[in-house]
């Protein structure tokens, strides 16, 4: 009896966990198609009124607020960005409402790199906290540094300074 009883919470624990992963997966596919579509409501919604959105320019560090001022522009425009998934990883804990992921994303700007935090609300479950970053190869990396040299200096001169 032990035996059924432990195989049966396995089996619900592991029904749970694919069906949250699953949801977690759909809300960021979404997300991704809303802002391919350039619809500035359903991809905001996807977020946490707190959320944070880092970009792939070290200046860019939005609040919620901040990032769609920043993003309502090229949605209005019916052109906002494109990114299709090629690669993603969810993370979860028991009894948590929080959940992790990083992913990897066919973009305009090649292959990037997403990362971020996701919250279980009472409307589903919703970005928190988003990282995108451009993948650079390892062979790559002396060009790139010194591409940015000049931008990268003036920006830790200034940070520095505060």
């Amino acid at each position: 009896m032990k035996k059924i009883i432990l195989s049966l919470s396995i089996l619900v624990f592991n029904f749970t966990f694919a069906q949250q992963n699953s949801e977690i997966y759909t809300t960021l596919e979404q997300w991704h198609k809303a802002a391919s579509d350039a619809n500035f409501d359903a991809y905001f919604n996807l977020m946490t009124e707190d959320a944070i959105f880092i970009g792939t320019d070290a200046t860019e560090n939005w609040s919620n607020t901040n990032f769609k001022a920043f993003a309502k522009p090229y949605f209005d425009k019916g052109k906002a960005w494109s990114f299709s998934t090629l690669e993603r990883n969810i993370f979860t804990e028991d009894k948590s409402d929080l959940a992790w992921f990083d992913e990897l994303l066919d973009t305009q700007m090649g292959i990037c790199r997403g990362s971020g935090v996701l919250q279980k609300t009472p409307d589903g479950w919703k970005i928190k906290h988003y990282v995108l970053s451009i993948a650079i190869p390892n062979a790559n990396v002396k060009e790139i540094t010194a591409l940015k040299k000049e931008f990268d200096t003036n920006l830790i001169e200034k940070l520095k300074k505060k």
